[in-house]
């Protein structure tokens, strides 16, 4: 554990994480420029957590709003299902499944059982766009 900044108790985050959301309200800008405030330790375990959803989060880390169907998924999962990925969209007999490993945001397109390329990073769903019209 890292000892200059550990990570808080579940009832500090809950309370950090209420603070945030309060403060942002709807306003995703203001929730993302509010996390970038806290220590990475902080910001990373509430990225995983129960107390975001993954619509929180993929907006953190792609600052970019997708097509309502997505946004509408992404809202009804909690930040803790980032863990193992969370189906965001289908292209044809194409998936895309976002997750969060190691603190870092990834797209992983798959066939439907298996994984067939995996982008990371910030230009990940481009990345994955691109990769799905070229392969179609």
């Amino acid at each position: 554990m890292d000892t200059e900044n550990p990570v808080p108790s579940f009832p500090e985050l809950v309370r950090i994480a209420d603070c945030l959301l309060e403060e942002s309200g709807e306003d995703e800008d203001a929730l993302v420029r509010r996390l970038e405030t806290l220590p990475g330790a902080v910001r990373n375990e509430l990225l995983v957590s129960d107390l975001l959803n993954a619509w929180q989060v993929f907006y953190y880390f792609f600052r970019t709003v997708p097509d309502e169907l997505v946004r509408e998924r992404l809202e009804l999962e909690p930040a803790s299902s980032l863990a193992d990925g969370v189906e965001i969209d289908e292209i044809e007999l194409l998936a895309r499944v976002f997750r969060v490993k190691d603190g870092l945001p990834e797209i992983i397109v798959t066939d439907g059982k298996d994984p067939l390329k995996t982008f990371s990073g910030a230009g990940a769903m481009a990345d994955s766009s691109s990769y799905i019209e070229s392969t179609l």
